[in-house]
């Protein structure tokens, strides 16, 4: 396995601060709805579904899935419109009313922190409905490095063809000046028929609130990962979708159907970290509360950066990286390509350290007493987490 080091030229590059992001007010074909036209679209990782080629993408190289955002003032609404891959949302500012359904005749809102993931093929829209009169931040997890787009609900197109906003065949914005003839149907996606809207499945509101973690939901881990025994160390994990990186073998994800991704919530206290590990699988952070401190490399020069809250932090597989928190309790979510089970390998002082504390990581790769296993155990779950 070939481990990765980065400059800091590279380690920078893969941060997307607050102060980077680039919006983009027409990304999509409802932009100039009334009640819709304040939306701010933000692409950190992958296009996402943009319909809009002036957006700007901070991090373009494929990891696996997107990560973008939608920024909305208060009463703005995003429109019906459903998805091929999965949609994650993860709520870090404001609450918010999703509608779903065949018309979005279902509706439940969810405040954040809270993370939300709707099933594809059926439609679904949101409206930022915060009691106070603030932009509102939602980040987006799409699945796949190629989403397929989307596809608006047919009122939503008739609407936008009344502002001179259609849509090509390869789902791309066109935009028609006042008095100009609209494009020739043969041009335009055409709409999705009343009885394909029919034969989507429909989702209960209780259906859809088993696909939801809210803030209170999170159940967090103490025993998560293999240094949290060691002083100074500690951090915790509550899983969200998916088999992360707990270690912890009594941790039960309670969104398990698969996306292409894992989403995990990570938490730090305040000066105390997450020892040095390398994981074979590309991750992403949204740091959500405080300030995460990320350094990178093993054997050769060590690289900082530091991710203020609002940051989009992308690690890269087969690198070693520690995180710290440096301003307060540290919350972030944790992203990781793959739908298995992943594995997390660690230096070799924290497997020393970790083992004079009689903790170490048995063959399956879970956290274990070390004093229970016999010597063969010992020697292989000490394999299995130093392997690189």
């Amino acid at each position: 396995m070939q481990n990765i080091t980065l400059t800091q030229e590279e380690a920078q590059r893969r941060l997307v601060r607050p102060e980077d992001r680039v919006s983009c007010s027409v990304a999509f074909i409802d932009c100039k709805l009334p009640g819709s036209h304040l939306k701010q679209n933000f692409s950190f990782v992958g296009p996402g579904v943009t319909q809009s080629a002036s957006q700007v993408v901070n991090i373009p190289e494929a990891h696996g899935f997107n990560i973008g955002a939608a920024a909305m003032p208060k009463g703005v609404t995003n429109n019906l419109h459903l998805h091929f891959t999965a949609e994650v949302f993860l709520i870090h500012e404001g609450s918010w009313r999703f509608r779903w359904g065949a018309h979005g005749e279902h509706e439940a809102e969810f405040s954040a922190p809270a993370i939300l993931s709707i099933p594809t093929w059926i439609f679904r829209g949101f409206t930022n409905v915060s009691p106070q009169e603030t932009n509102g931040l939602v980040f987006t997890v799409l699945g796949g490095d190629n989403t397929g787009g989307i596809i608006w609900h047919p009122s939503i197109l008739d609407a936008a063809s009344e502002h001179g906003l259609y849509l090509s065949r390869d789902n791309m914005l066109i935009e028609v000046e006042a008095g100009s003839p609209p494009p020739a149907k043969s041009e335009l996606l055409p709409p999705l028929a009343a009885e394909h809207i029919a034969a989507l499945r429909d989702y209960s509101v209780e259906e859809m609130s088993r696909r939801a973690v809210t803030g209170e939901q999170r159940a967090w881990s103490q025993n998560a990962l293999l240094d949290s025994v060691l002083p100074g160390h500690g951090a915790e994990l509550a899983p969200v979708i998916g088999y992360g990186i707990s270690q912890d073998r009594s941790s039960a994800p309670p969104i398990l159907n698969p996306h292409g991704f894992s989403v995990e919530w990570l938490r730090i206290q305040n000066q105390h970290c997450v020892g040095r590990h390398l994981c074979p699988d590309v991750q992403v952070l949204m740091v959500f509360k405080g300030t995460l401190e990320v350094t990178y490399n093993h054997d050769g020069e060590e690289v900082t950066i530091v991710a203020a809250e609002g940051s989009v932090v992308s690690v890269p597989g087969n690198s070693w990286r520690s995180y710290r928190a440096i301003d307060g309790e540290m919350e972030a979510t944790l992203t990781t390509r793959g739908d298995h089970r992943k594995r997390l390998y660690w230096d070799a002082d924290i497997i020393a350290r970790a083992s004079q504390e009689d903790r170490c990581v048995d063959p399956d790769g879970y956290l274990a007493t070390a004093s229970l296993l016999p010597s063969t155990a010992r020697r292989a779950g000490d394999k299995i987490a130093h392997a690189i």
